[in-house]
């Protein structure tokens, strides 16, 4: 089993930084493809982004590019966390934030179906 932990939201004002940070547990391997989805209050799950098992590839939702960064640190005994660099946030960004991993998946995979491990959310508010 795979446990997914995150941490890092709060409230922010818009032009602000967050960082969000997920680390995850049990079997989940250095090859998972791990993640950000969000969800906004009325609205459907989105894909924020996602990094491959070595952290050489990425994708992001055309609406974070340039102003999101993942990144992943694995150590030497596969402890596995990744991170959400958020910067020039808008209130439009403001959502519960999920970590997600996924075994077989790809950074392109923007469908939630994809993703076999998801944690509770962390709470991103960014005030106007």
């Amino acid at each position: 089993q795979v446990q997914l932990v995150e941490s890092g939201g709060g409230l922010v004002q818009a032009g602000g930084s967050l960082r969000l940070s997920c680390e995850a547990s049990g079997r989940i391997g250095s090859t998972y493809v791990m993640g950000w989805f969000r969800q906004a209050r009325r609205k459907e799950r989105e894909f924020v982004a996602a990094i491959s098992w070595n952290g050489l590839d990425t994708g992001y939702a055309d609406s974070v590019k340039g102003r999101f960064t993942i990144s992943r640190y694995t150590t030497d005994n596969a402890k596995n966390t990744v991170y959400l660099q958020m910067n020039s946030l808008k209130p439009e960004d403001a959502a519960l934030y999920y970590c997600v991993a996924s075994l077989y998946g790809s950074v392109a995979d923007a469908d939630p179906r994809g993703y076999d491990y998801w944690g509770q959310g962390t709470m991103v508010s960014v005030s106007p």
